[in-house]
């Protein structure tokens, strides 16, 4: 009456197996670690730079307690904080000998002392939040002046394409202020830029005046669109912070807007808070200029280049393959008009190749510039950290427009990937400054810790005695089932790499005391059932069955409430949601599937069961 099959019993043994070793990695905590990251494109994280890293260690007789390489750091693990800044000095040193011209970011961070074993089975530790792991927190502020300043000169490049593709004179168009003036020499030509305008740019109110001998409009930006402009700047800050900081790899960072026009970014581990700010800083643009074929072909001219003394107007460079060449200061297109790259292969070559996608204004400037330069080498760069880097300086074949533009010059197939997610990630949208910054340590972080440790376990004692005294057998049986639910939900949080915060460790006790009340709920069925003078194995089918409903009701209508916390709410708010849900799963699991079996293990095989063993009940 009271047995399961075998399969039951092979579930439950495979989930508490799965249970344990996914709650494993969580007991061996964290060590202090340096991470190795690169900053420019051009240089790669490889098995080259682990090994320098590891040479510097030794020549250095710092002994570290492992390293491991990914596609976007090194990591090394030490026994102590004193060795870990010994070991951030004495790698920032040999890796960055000019700090003006640094290479690589070298930042403390905290590592996983789980065993090879454990994490080959990708059993790794939970994620935990600034609040238990300690790390960097900044709150930024947009400049939302800036945002619409960098829109106006946008659309006063817009407009001058315009009227000319629309053939209407104008005596020239400037920016004063916030708003753009366009001036004609006569009224049929204001009034031809006046239908044009309105037609092609409908974010503007324009208004007519008189300057002097000059026909003037005046153009604002829309209120709406202002707002609009303003809400795309915020949005796009936030996804330029999160592809710069998961293209490092740094632990779990938590990014999300606070307010109208700020943004608030918490990167756990990190404790270098130097280091954290140039990595937010780290941001990539597109500037297409034309080349000084003339003077880059003098050898006289490129020796005093080579020396810092370039002719007036142009800048030295080096393109990837070692050519040195000049390219003038004037940048004629910049990658604001970029909606897209992505790394692909040249048709015809089949070398690693990126394609940009340009907006409709970007498209007509290219199509001009390529127009009237063929025969010409154009020069292709990226600006990282205020400083450029010639990707490739290709010779202007034809005109070139649809919006459709290729870049390639000896990349790989690593840093045309690259070079596309630097450019997705584009420059901010708007400015921004540092209004807030803090710095949590990690022995903070450990007390925090250890005081939601000990009010789980103090919480999770208490009821363990409180159950095993009422109930007997079946409240320790309830116990273990407890002891289950609790493995389980941290076995989840860690399979999905969920980032635990305070409140998450109050939504696990919490949890503790919802999945007790099903068993609660259950015992006291079985004890109504035997007052009522049904059999134990009976009464034991009874008060499971007739529980069940009123447990997956509770628990139905405590999901509910989890899920909308999920959904509408943030940050710690979420972080609460998130155990609340898994935990009220692993609840049910435990308190019904669980807790049954080992019932039917202990009093399933019993034909004549006299009585059971779950307080005081006149048994009958």
């Amino acid at each position: 009456m009271n047995r399961y099959p075998l399969w039951k019993y092979l579930l439950i043994a495979a989930a508490m197996i799965a249970g344990l070793l996914y709650t494993l990695p969580n007991l061996y905590g964290e060590a202090p670690a340096v991470q190795v990251s690169s900053i420019k494109t051009a240089i790669k994280v490889d098995m080259k730079l682990f090994s320098r890293v590891e040479e510097t260690l030794k020549a250095a007789g710092i002994a570290h307690n492992g390293m491991f390489v990914d596609q976007n750091s090194v990591r090394a693990r030490f026994g102590d904080a004193e060795t870990q800044i010994k070991a951030k000095d004495i790698i920032e040193k040999a890796l960055n000998p000019d700090p003006d011209n640094a290479s690589y970011v070298v930042a403390l961070n905290l590592l996983s002392r789980s065993p090879a074993w454990l994490t080959s089975l990708h059993a790794l530790p939970m994620y935990l939040g600034l609040d238990l792991r300690g790390g960097v927190h900044f709150l930024l502020q947009v400049d939302m002046k800036g945002a619409l300043s960098k829109r106006l000169d946008a659309t006063a490049a817009d407009l001058r394409s315009m009227l000319r593709d629309k053939n209407v004179r104008h005596a020239g168009i400037t920016r004063e202020r916030d708003l753009l003036s366009i001036r004609f020499r006569d009224a049929e030509a204001r009034n031809k830029g006046h239908a044009a305008i309105e037609a092609g740019q409908p974010d503007l109110l324009l208004t007519e005046a008189q300057d002097g001998a000059d026909f003037k409009l005046t153009a604002t930006l829309k209120p709406e669109a202002q707002k609009r402009i303003q809400e795309f700047a915020i949005k796009q800050n936030i996804t330029t912070l999160h592809n710069r900081i998961n293209e490092l790899g740094v632990a779990e960072p938590v990014i999300q807007q606070q307010g109208a026009d700020r943004i608030v970014v918490q990167l756990p581990g990190v404790q270098d808070t130097a280091k954290a700010k140039d990595i937010l800083g780290r941001t990539a643009t597109l500037e297409v200029r034309m080349v000084d074929d003339e003077n880059s072909q003098n050898p006289a001219v490129m020796d005093e280049a080579a020396k810092g003394r370039p002719p007036v107007g142009t800048e030295y460079y080096v393109e990837r393959s070692g050519v040195p060449l000049l390219v003038k200061k004037q940048v004629v297109l910049t990658g604001d008009r970029l909606t897209d790259a992505q790394p692909g292969f040249d048709n015809q070559t089949h070398e690693a190749a990126v394609h940009l996608t340009l907006d409709s204004a970007g498209a007509r400037i290219f199509k001009d510039i390529t127009r009237e330069n063929v025969g010409k080498r154009m020069a292709i760069l990226l600006i990282e950290k205020g400083k450029g880097e010639v990707i490739t300086a290709p010779v202007i074949r034809t005109e070139i427009g649809g919006g459709r533009v290729q870049i390639s010059g000896r990349m790989s197939t690593t840093e045309a990937a690259d070079v596309a997610l630097l450019l997705r990630a584009g420059s901010l949208a708007a400015p921004m400054e540092i209004i807030e910054e803090r710095t949590i340590g990690p022995s903070l972080g450990a007390e925090n810790i250890k005081r939601g440790f000990d009010s789980t376990l103090y919480g999770f004692s208490a009821i363990a005695v409180f159950m095993g005294v009422y109930y007997l057998v079946f409240g320790l049986i309830s116990v273990v089932a407890l002891s289950t639910n609790l493995l389980l939900l941290i076995a989840l949080l860690s399979m999905l790499q969920a980032t635990l915060t305070l409140p998450g460790i109050a939504a696990i006790a919490l949890t503790l005391g919802m999945a007790i009340d099903a068993n609660v709920l259950i015992n006291e069925r079985i004890r109504e059932e035997l007052r009522n003078g049904v059999t134990p194995q009976a009464a034991i089918t009874a008060g499971y069955e007739r529980a069940f409903g009123t447990i997956l009701d509770s628990n139905v209508t405590s999901l509910i409430a989890g899920l909308a916390l999920l959904i509408f709410g943030s940050g710690p708010v979420r972080g609460f949601a998130v155990v609340h849900c898994l935990g009220i799963l692993t609840s049910m699991f435990s308190a019904v599937v669980v807790s049954r079996g080992i019932v039917n293990l202990i009093y399933g095989g019993r034909r004549k069961l006299a009585k059971l063993s779950i307080g005081n009940v006149a048994w009958k």
